[in-house]
């Protein structure tokens, strides 16, 4: 194992809330790079990111897609945090050139860049969530830890 292999790597982006930002999926939450959201629309937490997964660093990416990769996805706006926790995979591919998408499930497409969260929109932080409804600026900053667990032994 590298001294790469083992090390924290991070990646943020920004988005903007929205008026129909509901955050009531039960099963994902969502940054689009879109700059629109309908009503139905329930699991999008903001648009108009300035990034996608197709745009996030070979490091980050590598190191997303090992086993044991533990990955945490901070949410910051309007003076309120929410921290989630989720897992990597080898078959995350971070094709997706217009969203981000975080799942409890093990479902993975283009889209996905972490599964078996710990929360899914319908849990984020109620607080948050209004903040995002009024159009507050999001921060999003996903940090992998590649192998937690696993020793050098």
């Amino acid at each position: 194992m590298t001294e790469t292999d083992q090390k924290t790597v991070s990646e943020q982006l920004q988005a903007t809330g929205h008026e129909n930002v509901t955050a009531e999926h039960g099963s994902t939450f969502e940054i689009t790079s879109d700059d629109y959201l309908t009503p139905a629309g329930d699991c999008i937490l903001a648009i108009e990111a300035d990034r996608v997964p197709a745009e996030f660093s070979e490091e980050f990416v590598t190191a997303c897609q090992r086993q044991a990769a533990r990955i945490t996805i901070t949410l910051e706006a309007g003076g309120q945090t929410d921290t989630v926790a989720a897992l990597g995979n080898p078959e995350l591919t971070f094709e997706s050139d217009r969203s981000a998408v975080i799942r409890t499930s093990d479902y993975i497409d283009d889209r996905t860049v972490a599964i078996a969260a710990s929360k899914s929109a319908g849990d984020i932080d109620r607080q948050l969530v209004e903040a995002l409804a009024n159009g507050a600026e999001l921060t999003v900053t996903l940090t992998v830890d590649p192998s937690p667990s696993e020793s050098i032994f």
